[in-house]
Parts: structure tokens; C-alpha cells; sequence
């Protein structure tokens, strides 16, 4: 039977413009989270490159790959290896001229369960992501994997209480979220800083609270172009109480156990789901209520 305890790490890297090197340090990096004794290891939004969304151009559609495929065949093999349940985040050509941001789910026997595509697509200064990414035509996805039922939505998708929402509703435990996400390099003030990376952490454990999960949200740390990643990746419980964060500068491993039998005790003390009036929330399809 499968056990209620299940620890989980996530890799927060630094990466290069090489991405067969990228590919490399992340497999060594869920190496040693196995070692350590994890389970399921979430790498970093689209981990096998820089991040290219900084500007419009054509030639980084050329990083883009099949998924499943090349990247995906290097992870399975290592999970059937480890008995790891990996998540990884990768550029995915679905046909010539059209892509998308892409998750996979790796099962711990290598099998492939699936993969989420990103709904939420930004276009801002430094994140012009609607140039290179369709937005995600599968819905909100769950993975029943061998160690716990993850829930995995990307970076932009953690902004959204309605993704949250779906995702734990459809059977999530944990909520995954790979993310790039940074401070613009020319932000000179700590307290505009200090207040973006508190918003990014506080609207992340409302959904663990709301909706009585596991979140976890693994990003990038380092320089790139225009844009300082952040890092701080961590783990917080159904309570919102973080269990483990990352620095805002150097690479990580974080592992955080995570005990799933307890989401029946936050959800019957604090019983949002049974006190939901889904009758009352059919105006919420609507863009904005005039």
C-alpha cells in the first residue's frame, strides 16, 4: 500500500545556453534528492535553457523538442533507475509552427503519465511568453504517481485561485509549480523587491490554505539578460506554514516531507470545501462583471 509519508525536493539551478549541460546538472541534481531520500522531484520552469521569453526572436524556437521525447527519454530512464516520480518543465513543439509550455510527469518505474500545458501565458517587459507559447488546451491536470496525486500548473498559473482551485478539486495532494520568475536588474529598491517576493509567497500559500494541499514551487536562481531570479523556492503545508525555502541567490536542493494523511485533518478543522456555495459562483466564467 502506498504510504501517507512522502518526501519532496525541488532543484533550484542555475542554467547555461547549453541545454545538453543543463540536462546533465539537472539529472545529478535528482540524484542526490534520491539519495536523500525524495520521492517526487520538481525541476524549474523550462530547466534544459536560459530563459529566452526576455525578448521577441526567432531563434529559440529551435530549443524546442517533442514531449514526450529526447529530454523526456533522458529522465525516464533515470527514474526507472532511482524509483523517482520526476516533474520537468520543457519548451514542447506539438507540431511545426506551434508550441507550447509544457510539463511532464514521469512515473518511478520511468513510465510517461502525461504532461500539463501552461493555461496562463504572460506577455510583460521581460516576459514576452505569448510570442512563443499557445496557451494550454488540456485543462487542469492531476497524476496519480506511485508516492502521492500531484497537481502540476507553471509559473503564471500560480497567480490564479481558480487553477488552484480546479487542480485540488480534480484529487491534487500537492501542488507543483515550476516557475522562473526575477527581479528586473535595474530594480534598485529592496522594498519593491521585498514586496514582490512576499506577493509571489503569499498568494502560493493562500492556495495551500484554501484548498488544504501541499504547494511547492521550485524557480531559478542567477543572472540573466535583464532579469535576476530569485530563487526562494519552498515547500509550505496545508496551513500554509512553510516547511523549507531557498536562498534568493544560490542553487538548492530543498526536501521537505510532507505527510498526506494530515489534509484530512486541515480540511475537517478548517472545512472549505464543505462550506463552498458552488450554486452562488456561475458569474465567475464571466471576464468581469459590469
Amino acid at each position: 500500500m502506498r504510504s501517507d509519508q512522502v518526501r519532496i525536493a525541488l532543484v533550484q539551478m542555475s542554467c547555461t545556453s547549453e541545454p545538453e549541460t543543463n540536462l546533465d546538472a539537472a539529472c545529478s541534481r535528482i540524484m542526490d534528492a534520491a539519495e536523500k531520500g525524495a520521492r517526487i522531484v520538481c525541476l524549474q520552469e523550462l530547466f534544459t535553457s536560459l530563459y529566452f521569453c526576455q525578448e521577441e526572436s526567432y531563434e529559440p524556437f529551435s530549443l524546442a523538442e517533442p514531449v514526450p521525447g529526447p529530454s523526456t527519454g533522458v529522465l525516464q530512464k533515470l527514474a526507472a533507475e532511482l524509483e523517482v516520480v520526476i516533474v520537468a518543465s520543457l519548451f514542447e513543439q506539438r507540431a511545426r509552427g506551434l508550441y507550447h509550455n509544457t510539463a511532464a510527469v514521469i512515473d518511478a518505474d520511468g513510465s510517461y503519465l502525461g504532461k500539463y500545458r501552461k493555461m496562463h501565458i504572460p506577455d510583460d517587459p521581460g516576459f514576452y511568453e505569448k510570442f512563443y507559447f499557445t496557451p494550454g488546451d488540456l485543462g487542469y491536470r492531476v497524476f496519480k504517481t506511485r508516492y502521492a496525486t500531484i497537481g502540476v500548473l507553471i509559473c503564471w498559473d500560480q497567480w490564479y485561485p481558480e487553477a488552484a482551485r480546479l487542480t485540488a478539486l480534480k484529487g491534487a495532494e500537492i501542488l507543483l509549480y515550476p516557475t522562473a520568475i526575477g527581479w528586473a536588474t535595474g530594480e534598485s529598491s529592496a522594498e519593491v523587491r521585498r514586496s514582490q517576493l512576499d506577493a509571489w509567497q503569499t498568494i502560493q500559500r493562500s492556495h495551500a490554505i484554501a484548498n488544504g494541499v501541499y504547494v511547492a514551487a521550485a524557480n531559478r536562481v542567477g543572472v540573466e539578460g535583464d532579469l535576476q531570479f530569485w530563487g526562494s523556492s519552498f515547500v509550505c503545508d496545508p496551513f500554509g506554514q512553510m516547511m523549507t525555502v531557498g536562498d534568493s541567490t544560490d542553487e538548492a536542493l530543498l526536501l521537505a516531507d510532507c505527510d498526506l494523511s494530515g489534509i484530512g485533518f486541515y480540511r475537517s478543522h478548517w472545512p472549505f470545501l464543505r462550506d463552498r456555495r458552488i450554486e452562488s459562483y456561475g458569474e465567475i466564467v464571466q471576464r468581469y462583471l459590469d
